[in-house]
């Protein structure tokens, strides 16, 4: 496609907007078309390739890019829909504010340096600046007109912003002025910088091209056709490449910094539209709008590694480069999935009732120190998800830990859940298919002729049906 296709909507945000909105509002038409979207506040088992979602959390009305501050460990995640700004506090995973800022905002950057956040708000063509210590706009910039994407250049101490009317404003982070304009194409998508090489590259959907801008000099030094729509576009500037998304023909091309030509061209999911590099990682996201998924890149060999599902519409993506988490902002569901790597969520489930389908889980939701834990028919809900971390702690999707009751060791003590504290009683080693629990030596037992809903214990290993696990992928 050359051109996005327009916006129709309904009351407030969702309604009136005018046709010249079509790339602000194209997320409306390629949620529509979501192919494969998960319920709001699923978490998908499993994925290829050792990522998956380990948390989903309600976030804005529509919401359309994300934003992490490593240095705070905070994700920023701006909604269209209501004009706010949602914090996310990374280590508990909730939102800890609602910033309101300006009228249809569609883009965020955050800049450690200087401790503050940009928000592009495409209906009324300003920039508002949120201080990270109080989440409070300190200040509204004026910019071109309808502005969509913006990045942040902590080392050059400027912000880049992207508006419709094919002018890139360059913002002063220490004036919070514009300095400078740039006319670069005249269908500006997306943005980012590369403080290494000291460039900006600019994604040009009305004619298929990445612009590169030289940031001493605020000029354009080479265009970049691609093969393809381009969207989204991300900078790795520990391997020399930039990655952009390409809407219509579910591709990633990657561009060599060095030479500005395209070196390879990844197959995505359908409709992408945002990208994340994790230059520490190796890795690179990419949300594909239409299959409700991410692609993970392996930057190495330019070849997907993973696929994982997240919610309906993903749009932006950003990664904490500290932690190596990435944040998908979901559209159509409201919501940011947590994406990590390491040990997946997953049901664990009964051997002994594996005919029937039975699932470990809380008996009890939400779970409290010494919910008893049960088996009940396998639902796919976020209840009956657990991770094994790499201590043998097995941990429910609310954090608390499988636990024996009282960190007592004979048959038969009941099985519960606990805050997770590394004792020995909620360590549980796999072996032969079974959970053998450290503290005891016992096995957890699932037991013989009860029917769901049975409290689980610990006995003497004997390597029966009913003491055999299918263990999270």
């Amino acid at each position: 496609m050359r051109a996005p296709r327009d916006h129709q909507a309904g009351t407030g945000h969702r309604g009136g907007a005018p046709a010249r909105w079509r790339r602000a509002a194209v997320a409306a038409a390629m949620v529509a078309a979501a192919a494969l979207p998960l319920a709001a506040g699923a978490v998908p088992a499993s994925a290829a390739g050792g990522y998956g979602v380990t948390a989903t959390i309600p976030v804005g009305d529509q919401p359309t890019g994300v934003a992490v501050d490593p240095a705070t460990h905070t994700a920023y995640v701006v909604n269209s829909g209501d004009s706010t700004v949602s914090v996310i506090d990374e280590a508990t995973n909730t939102v800890t504010a609602t910033v309101p800022v300006g009228f249809f905002p569609q883009a965020v950057a955050a800049d450690p340096a200087a401790g503050t956040v940009y928000v592009a708000n495409f209906g009324d063509g300003t920039v508002s600046v949120i201080d990270v210590a109080t989440n409070a706009v300190t200040a509204t910039i004026p910019v071109g007109s309808f502005p969509y994407a913006v990045a942040a250049d902590p080392a050059a101490g400027t912000v880049y912003v992207v508006n419709e009317d094919g002018i890139v404003s360059v913002i002063d982070v220490a004036t919070n002025a514009v300095t400078a304009t740039i006319s670069v194409g005249d269908y500006l998508l997306g943005v980012a910088a590369d403080p290494a090489a000291g460039t900006v590259y600019v994604t040009d959907a009305g004619e298929d091209t990445v612009w590169v801008i030289d940031v001493a000099t605020n000029a354009v030094t080479a265009s970049i056709p691609v093969p393809g729509t381009p969207w989204g576009v991300a900078a790795d500037p520990a391997d020399g490449t930039v990655y952009a998304a390409l809407s219509d023909s579910n591709t990633v091309p990657v561009i060599d910094t060095a030479t500005n030509a395209v070196t390879a061209t990844i197959p995505s999911g359908f409709g992408p539209v945002g990208v994340a590099a994790d230059p520490a990682a190796g890795t690179v996201y990419v949300t594909n709008s239409n299959s409700g998924t991410v692609s993970v890149i392996d930057a190495a060999t330019s070849t997907v590694t993973a696929t994982i599902p997240v919610g309906s519409g993903p749009l932006g993506v950003a990664v904490d480069t500290a932690t190596h988490t990435g944040y998908v902002a979901n559209y159509g569901a409201d919501t940011v999935s947590v994406i990590s790597s390491g040990p997946v969520p997953g049901p664990i489930v009964s051997g002994y009732h594996t005919g029937t389908g039975t699932c470990l889980q809380p008996a009890a939701s939400p779970p409290v120190n010494n919910t008893p834990a049960v088996i009940e028919p396998c639902n796919h809900t976020a209840a009956q998800d657990w991770t094994i971390a790499p201590d043998g702690t097995i941990h429910s999707a609310t954090g608390l830990c499988l636990d024996t009751y009282r960190q007592q060791k004979a048959s038969k003590t009941p099985v519960d859940l606990y805050t997770c504290n590394g004792h020995p009683s909620q360590q549980w080693k796999p072996a032969h298919g079974t959970l053998v629990n450290t503290a005891s030596g016992k096995c957890l037992d699932d037991p013989r002729f009860t029917t769901p809903g049975a409290r689980l214990e610990i006995y003497t290993c004997h390597k029966g049906a009913n003491q055999k696990w299918k263990l999270p992928a």
